[in-house]
């Protein structure tokens, strides 16, 4: 299998660069091939432009190379690994607009004859999402989750109905010991190890 790793964090010693670097690792080792985006690193721009949003309706609604190029790699994946910290119940502004930018009509989605929306990433056989709270557990679920709802949820609808979702959670992030850490990395090389 083919993952595409998406990394969202400003600070690259960060703990979430941790996780993922375990995540691209246990992948590698169990045979699969990795292509590792972080979005920080390339400068990606998160909101959308006028001239974007206006194409968006169109035949060409892609106008970023960048984004051209994340798209293209996209369509070469089965499996797509989210690692990012959660902040305000969802995705860093640059996931966000990854997500905006690049899952436009023709890549994550399409129109069919009837103008009903179709999946456009049936080609993904697995979704992964990787993220750290600074809040604990029960919090997290009655404020509904939404990051872990958009990649687990929405997303996957993209994705037709044979692609599985994973996510591993590290809660109450501010408050975790050396030893939780260590933890939920060796968690993250183990299910990645299965993928």
């Amino acid at each position: 299998m083919h993952a595409l790793v998406l990394i969202a964090h400003p600070c690259d010693d960060s703990f979430t660069h941790a996780a993922a670097h375990t995540a691209v690792t246990a992948l590698e080792a169990a045979g699969h091939t990795t292509d590792v985006i972080d979005l920080y690193a390339d400068g990606f721009r998160a909101q959308m432009s006028l001239e974007e949003r206006v194409g968006y309706e169109g035949d060409d609604p892609i106008k970023d190379p960048q984004v051209a190029d994340y798209a293209a790699r996209l369509k070469r994946s089965d499996a797509l690994v989210f690692v990012y910290p959660t902040w305000w119940s969802g995705q860093p502004a640059v996931l966000k607009g990854w997500l905006e930018r690049v899952m436009v009509p023709g890549v994550g989605f399409y129109l069919d004859e009837r103008n009903k929306v179709q999946p456009g990433l049936k080609h993904i056989r697995r979704i992964v999402g990787i993220s750290t709270y600074g809040s604990p557990r029960r919090y997290v679920w009655l404020i509904n989750d939404n990051g872990r709802r958009v990649i687990t949820r929405a997303l996957r609808l993209s994705c037709g109905t044979f692609a599985r979702s994973t996510w591993l959670a590290l809660y109450a992030m501010d408050t975790t010991t050396d030893e939780d850490r260590r933890e939920f990395l060796a968690r993250i090389q183990k299910r990645m190890a299965r993928l």
